[in-house]
């Protein structure tokens, strides 16, 4: 089980003074030492936390992957191939969200994906979808020739009792459904170490991408502890 460490809202805090600290690098290069599998950053049509400049200077200090989030844009996919980008997430994105909402609609971006992951796949890109957990996404993803799924677990971060039972009853079906098909399973969103370890243990699941949790839990115990537990956890 991979962890990626997502360093968005480190960024976010720094922009709201506008200088240079707290710096999103530094922050990337200790949960690598803290034994984070791979940096996830989210590359913003409006810039509100990672920009530009705080994805090559992540690429320089780490040794590890570096997971790029874009939207289904034209230039977010030529920035990825122009910077040399390995691994990139797809997904939705509006202006007006605090956070990702929800999963990419595939088929309402079907014809541009149809189109434009060849660009992509042709530049050695592993490309992953961010989807709801449902059923119907997979074969679509099939059809695309995408071969990583990031299922989105905000639905069940924000329940509890029978209906949280409920969604990580579907999630593992979803999820097994996937994997008959030769798809790497991913996970993440609003992730905590309570709902983490309810998820740990579905079979085939292969990584978890968590940010905004472990940043604003490292106010309080440290980035580079509250790394190693959740790693601990997932281990």
């Amino acid at each position: 089980m991979r962890l990626g460490v997502n360093i968005d809202h480190v960024a976010t805090l720094r922009n709201a003074r506008g200088g240079i600290h707290p710096d999103p690098i530094k922050a990337a290069v200790i949960s690598e030492k803290a034994g984070a599998d791979l940096i996830v950053a989210h590359l913003r049509e409006d810039r509100r936390h990672i920009n530009e400049d705080d994805i090559a200077n992540i690429i320089k200090n780490i040794n590890i992957p570096l997971q790029l989030e874009v939207a289904p844009t034209k230039f977010m996919f030529n920035f990825a191939i122009r910077n040399n980008i390995k691994k990139v997430c797809i997904v939705p994105e509006k202006r007006q969200e605090l956070t990702t909402e929800g999963g990419l609609n595939i088929k309402y971006n079907f014809n541009f994906l149809k189109k434009m992951l060849p660009t992509l796949y042709k530049n050695k890109i592993e490309v992953s979808l961010f989807l709801d957990p449902d059923i119907e996404n997979i074969d679509v993803c099939k059809e695309l020739g995408v071969n990583a799924i990031e299922f989105h677990t905000g639905e069940i971060a924000n329940t509890f009792g029978e209906e949280e039972k409920f969604l990580i009853n579907k999630l593992e079906n979803v999820i097994k459904y996937a994997a008959a098909r030769g798809i790497s399973i991913r996970a993440g969103h609003g992730l905590n170490f309570d709902k983490t370890k309810k998820i740990i243990n579905i079979k085939f699941l292969e990584e978890l991408n968590i940010g905004h949790f472990i940043i604003g839990e490292s106010i309080f115990y440290g980035l580079s502890e509250v790394v190693k537990k959740m790693k601990k956890i997932i281990g």
